[in-house]
Protein backbone atom coordinates (compact mmCIF):
# COMPACT_ATOMS: atom_id res chain seq x y z
CA UNK A 1 0.00 0.00 0.00
CA UNK A 2 1.12 3.44 -0.65
CA UNK A 3 0.57 6.47 1.52
CA UNK A 4 -2.92 8.07 0.97
CA UNK A 5 -4.47 5.33 -0.38
CA UNK A 6 -7.87 4.75 0.87
CA UNK A 7 -8.87 0.95 2.13
CA UNK A 8 -10.76 -0.99 4.76
CA UNK A 9 -9.52 -2.83 7.55
CA UNK A 10 -10.31 -5.76 9.66
CA UNK A 11 -8.54 -6.41 13.02
CA UNK A 12 -8.20 -8.08 16.48
CA UNK A 13 -6.33 -6.79 19.28
CA UNK A 14 -5.06 -8.38 21.81
CA UNK A 15 -3.51 -7.91 25.07
CA UNK A 16 -0.20 -10.48 25.53
CA UNK A 17 -2.28 -12.23 27.91
CA UNK A 18 -4.79 -12.64 25.02
CA UNK A 19 -7.61 -10.70 25.64
CA UNK A 20 -9.11 -8.96 23.05
CA UNK A 21 -9.38 -5.30 23.71
CA UNK A 22 -10.52 -4.06 20.70
CA UNK A 23 -12.04 -5.82 17.13
CA UNK A 24 -14.28 -4.67 14.32
CA UNK A 25 -15.54 -8.90 12.64
CA UNK A 26 -18.49 -9.20 14.41
CA UNK A 27 -17.78 -13.16 13.58
CA UNK A 28 -15.09 -13.14 15.92
CA UNK A 29 -16.94 -10.86 18.66
CA UNK A 30 -19.47 -13.50 18.78
CA UNK A 31 -16.73 -16.75 18.81
CA UNK A 32 -14.53 -14.91 21.10
CA UNK A 33 -17.45 -13.79 23.63
CA UNK A 34 -17.11 -10.34 23.36
CA UNK A 35 -20.34 -9.50 21.16
CA UNK A 36 -22.07 -6.39 22.37
CA UNK A 37 -24.95 -5.63 20.34
CA UNK A 38 -24.91 -1.84 21.02
CA UNK A 39 -21.74 -2.18 18.59
CA UNK A 40 -21.77 -2.02 14.59
CA UNK A 41 -19.22 -4.22 13.68
CA UNK A 42 -17.57 -3.76 10.06
CA UNK A 43 -14.46 -3.07 8.25
CA UNK A 44 -12.96 0.28 9.15
CA UNK A 45 -12.20 2.74 6.97
CA UNK A 46 -8.65 4.67 6.86
CA UNK A 47 -6.19 6.22 4.55
CA UNK A 48 -2.81 5.07 5.02
CA UNK A 49 -0.48 7.49 6.70
CA UNK A 50 -3.08 9.64 7.64
CA UNK A 51 -3.16 8.76 11.02
CA UNK A 52 -6.10 7.10 11.31
CA UNK A 53 -4.61 3.98 13.08
CA UNK A 54 -1.92 3.50 15.60
CA UNK A 55 1.68 4.20 14.38
CA UNK A 56 2.55 0.46 14.41
CA UNK A 57 -0.44 -0.67 12.54
CA UNK A 58 0.00 2.36 9.92
CA UNK A 59 3.23 1.06 9.52
CA UNK A 60 2.13 -2.31 8.52
CA UNK A 61 -0.37 -1.34 6.21
CA UNK A 62 2.82 -0.37 3.67
CA UNK A 63 3.58 -3.85 3.14
CA UNK A 64 0.74 -5.43 2.91
CA UNK A 65 -1.54 -5.96 -0.63
CA UNK A 66 -5.46 -6.26 -0.82
CA UNK A 67 -6.71 -9.83 0.83
CA UNK A 68 -3.11 -9.95 2.56
CA UNK A 69 -3.63 -10.75 6.66
CA UNK A 70 -0.63 -10.00 8.86
CA UNK A 71 -0.12 -11.13 12.92
CA UNK A 72 2.36 -8.37 14.35
CA UNK A 73 3.08 -7.47 17.73
CA UNK A 74 3.83 -3.77 18.76
CA UNK A 75 5.87 -2.39 21.18
CA UNK A 76 4.72 0.68 23.61
CA UNK A 77 5.87 3.19 21.41
CA UNK A 78 4.15 1.65 18.16
CA UNK A 79 1.16 1.58 20.10
CA UNK A 80 -0.11 4.05 22.63
CA UNK A 81 3.18 5.11 24.30
CA UNK A 82 4.64 4.70 27.40
CA UNK A 83 3.12 5.00 30.36
CA UNK A 84 3.97 8.57 31.61
CA UNK A 85 4.01 9.07 35.85
CA UNK A 86 3.10 12.94 35.29
CA UNK A 87 -0.55 11.87 34.04
CA UNK A 88 -1.48 10.29 37.36
CA UNK A 89 -2.56 13.04 39.60
CA UNK A 90 -4.34 14.03 42.87
CA UNK A 91 -7.72 15.88 42.61
CA UNK A 92 -9.55 17.11 45.56
CA UNK A 93 -12.72 15.45 46.37
CA UNK A 94 -14.61 18.78 46.32
CA UNK A 95 -14.16 18.97 42.48
CA UNK A 96 -16.51 15.89 42.28
CA UNK A 97 -19.25 17.04 44.71
CA UNK A 98 -22.93 17.02 43.35
CA UNK A 99 -21.71 15.14 40.10
CA UNK A 100 -20.68 11.79 41.25
CA UNK A 101 -19.79 9.52 44.13
CA UNK A 102 -15.88 8.81 43.15
CA UNK A 103 -15.02 4.99 43.32
CA UNK A 104 -11.45 3.28 42.17
CA UNK A 105 -12.18 2.35 38.09
CA UNK A 106 -14.40 4.66 37.60
CA UNK A 107 -13.52 6.89 33.95
CA UNK A 108 -14.15 10.66 34.40
CA UNK A 109 -14.26 13.45 32.45
CA UNK A 110 -11.81 16.69 32.93
CA UNK A 111 -12.13 19.57 30.12
CA UNK A 112 -11.83 16.65 27.38
CA UNK A 113 -9.04 14.47 29.52
CA UNK A 114 -10.79 10.74 30.47
CA UNK A 115 -8.97 9.37 33.77
CA UNK A 116 -9.74 6.10 35.26
CA UNK A 117 -10.08 6.87 39.18
CA UNK A 118 -7.28 4.79 41.03
CA UNK A 119 -8.17 5.43 44.69
CA UNK A 120 -10.53 7.72 46.61
CA UNK A 121 -9.43 8.48 49.92
CA UNK A 122 -11.20 10.49 52.17
CA UNK A 123 -10.32 14.09 50.66
CA UNK A 124 -7.82 12.81 47.37
CA UNK A 125 -9.02 11.13 44.28
CA UNK A 126 -5.79 9.79 42.56
CA UNK A 127 -6.52 9.98 38.98
CA UNK A 128 -5.03 8.22 35.92
CA UNK A 129 -5.14 10.14 32.72
CA UNK A 130 -2.71 7.76 30.93
CA UNK A 131 -4.23 5.84 27.82
CA UNK A 132 -5.45 2.64 29.54
CA UNK A 133 -3.37 0.74 27.19
CA UNK A 134 -0.19 2.62 26.98
CA UNK A 135 3.06 0.88 27.88
CA UNK A 136 1.77 -2.34 26.68
CA UNK A 137 2.60 -4.96 24.66
CA UNK A 138 -0.43 -5.44 21.91
CA UNK A 139 -1.03 -8.06 19.20
CA UNK A 140 -2.83 -7.55 16.20
CA UNK A 141 -4.21 -9.49 13.69
CA UNK A 142 -5.05 -6.69 10.64
CA UNK A 143 -6.66 -7.58 7.10
CA UNK A 144 -7.17 -5.29 4.30
CA UNK A 145 -10.47 -5.79 3.02
CA UNK A 146 -10.60 -3.67 0.50
CA UNK A 147 -9.49 -0.34 -1.59
CA UNK A 148 -11.69 2.38 -2.08
CA UNK A 149 -10.93 4.46 -5.22
CA UNK A 150 -14.23 6.22 -6.21
CA UNK A 151 -13.60 9.52 -5.12
CA UNK A 152 -17.52 9.72 -3.12
CA UNK A 153 -16.79 6.73 -1.62
CA UNK A 154 -13.57 7.61 -0.37
CA UNK A 155 -15.90 11.30 0.49
CA UNK A 156 -17.70 8.97 2.48
CA UNK A 157 -15.58 6.87 4.02
CA UNK A 158 -13.78 9.98 5.93
CA UNK A 159 -17.17 11.26 7.11
CA UNK A 160 -17.72 6.99 8.74
CA UNK A 161 -14.58 7.17 10.10
CA UNK A 162 -15.34 10.22 12.15
CA UNK A 163 -19.22 9.11 13.06
CA UNK A 164 -20.38 11.41 10.48
CA UNK A 165 -21.86 8.24 8.01
CA UNK A 166 -25.23 10.30 7.85
CA UNK A 167 -24.51 12.55 5.74
CA UNK A 168 -25.75 13.68 2.49
CA UNK A 169 -23.02 14.47 -0.42
CA UNK A 170 -23.12 15.75 -3.59
CA UNK A 171 -19.84 15.58 -5.56
CA UNK A 172 -19.63 18.55 -8.10
CA UNK A 173 -16.77 19.67 -9.77
CA UNK A 174 -13.67 20.34 -8.06
CA UNK A 175 -15.82 20.41 -4.53
CA UNK A 176 -18.03 18.54 -2.53
CA UNK A 177 -21.07 19.63 -0.46
CA UNK A 178 -21.81 17.85 2.38
CA UNK A 179 -25.00 18.06 4.30
CA UNK A 180 -24.82 17.66 8.41
CA UNK A 181 -25.09 19.38 11.44
CA UNK A 182 -21.07 19.37 12.94
CA UNK A 183 -19.08 21.04 15.48
CA UNK A 184 -17.05 23.61 13.49
CA UNK A 185 -13.66 21.74 14.96
CA UNK A 186 -14.60 18.60 13.46
CA UNK A 187 -15.70 20.54 9.90
CA UNK A 188 -11.63 21.89 10.06
CA UNK A 189 -10.39 18.38 10.75
CA UNK A 190 -12.84 16.44 7.91
CA UNK A 191 -11.93 19.45 5.10
CA UNK A 192 -8.80 19.40 5.56
CA UNK A 193 -8.54 15.74 5.06
CA UNK A 194 -10.65 15.65 1.89
CA UNK A 195 -8.71 18.52 0.19
CA UNK A 196 -5.44 16.74 1.15
CA UNK A 197 -5.96 12.79 0.28
CA UNK A 198 -9.15 13.04 -2.40
CA UNK A 199 -7.83 13.74 -6.00
CA UNK A 200 -10.10 16.56 -7.86
CA UNK A 201 -11.26 18.07 -4.80
CA UNK A 202 -10.63 21.78 -3.91
CA UNK A 203 -13.08 22.80 -2.07
CA UNK A 204 -15.22 21.66 0.26
CA UNK A 205 -18.88 23.16 1.61
CA UNK A 206 -20.71 21.93 4.51
CA UNK A 207 -24.92 22.58 5.04
CA UNK A 208 -26.74 22.79 8.08
CA UNK A 209 -30.44 22.27 7.17
CA UNK A 210 -33.09 24.12 10.01
CA UNK A 211 -36.59 23.18 9.22
CA UNK A 212 -39.40 24.92 11.06
CA UNK A 213 -41.13 22.67 14.22
CA UNK A 214 -44.99 21.83 14.17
Amino acid sequence: MEKGQFVRVNYVGRLESGEIFDLTDEETAKKEKVYDERIKYKPMPVIVGAGFLIPGLDKALHDMNIGEKKTIELKPEEGFGQRDPKLVRVVPRNVFEGKVDPKPGMVVDFSGMRGRIQSAEAGRIRVDFNNPLSGKILKYEIEITEEIKDPADQVKAVLEFFGADNADIELKEHEVDIKIKLPEQLKERLSSLLLEHIAGIEKVNFIDTYTKKS
